[in-house]
């Protein structure tokens, strides 16, 4: 993951516009608040990136934590919404002190594709341990092994056209082709996981989970998964029967 975080530390090409920037969090943080069940919530978004929208999401909980391992970006987190008192920025790090059953929801949107499976293990076990008993986890934007870059650039130009950016769209995906993002997507790849595996790996990291019937943000060729612990869900309605993942991974190397 390390190489991944210097590359959205840095000055990067990942958006082709400020329009598209901006609906990008604008869209991410909608989908997001469709997830806080309380205005009491606490909300902790793993590895939330600029979050440019985060005061949306601030809005209606609670308190949001936003956990960013760049520390430039977590910066810039810093200074942009100091003046929030319902927002907190903390390094990765900084959960292992946080209290155990302390969050209602648990967001990682789009950010297990630059995990390695060791990372995402520990990353899960660490939600775990914050999540209160009916909490729950909301990953998003897990890439399937049948999908590749194809797919993500209609996304970008269906969404581009929806917002009124197609040529920016157009433009930045050759820029993209030629960029660090194109070298550093073929020399590492992405970790991908078919529905099957994904579910599988929840439970047997202690939760039971369904697929969200839509992703989060604007790919919906992407997964969206929603876990609970497996105790409370059982409690309720009775949980499935758990049993060792089978970590079917490909990454991208088009």
């Amino acid at each position: 993951m390390d190489d991944w975080i210097d590359y959205y530390d840095s000055t990067h090409t990942i958006y082709v516009s400020r329009l598209h920037r901006d609906v990008h969090f604008q869209t991410i943080a909608r989908d997001i608040v469709g997830y806080i069940s309380s205005k009491d919530s606490v909300v902790l978004d793993y590895a939330c990136g600029e979050a440019l929208s985060a005061e949306t999401v601030a809005d209606a909980c609670g308190r949001l934590i936003l956990a960013e391992p760049a520390p430039g970006v977590r910066g810039r987190l810093v200074a942009r919404f100091a003046p929030n008192t319902k927002i907190r920025v903390r390094a990765l790090e900084d959960l292992r002190h946080m209290d155990d059953k302390s969050v209602d929801l648990a967001v990682m949107n789009s950010v297990i594709q630059y995990m390695t499976p060791d990372e995402f293990d520990a990353a899960i076990t660490t939600i775990r341990r914050l999540l209160k008993p009916a909490g729950r986890l909301v990953l998003g934007d897990v890439l399937q092994p049948n999908v590749g870059m194809a797919g993500d650039v209609t996304a970008l130009l269906r969404f581009a056209a929806k917002h009124g950016f197609v040529k920016d769209a157009v433009l930045g995906l050759v820029r993209t082709a030629l960029s660090d993002y194109r070298q550093l997507r073929t020399r590492i790849g992405l970790q991908r996981y078919s529905e099957a595996d994904m579910l599988a790996w929840l439970i047997a990291a202690g939760f039971t989970a369904t697929r969200a019937p839509a992703n989060i943000g604007h790919n919906p060729s992407r997964m969206t998964f929603v876990a609970r612990h497996a105790f409370e869900r059982s409690r309720n309605a009775g949980a499935p029967g758990a049993g060792a993942p089978n970590k079917s991974i490909e990454t991208d190397s088009t």
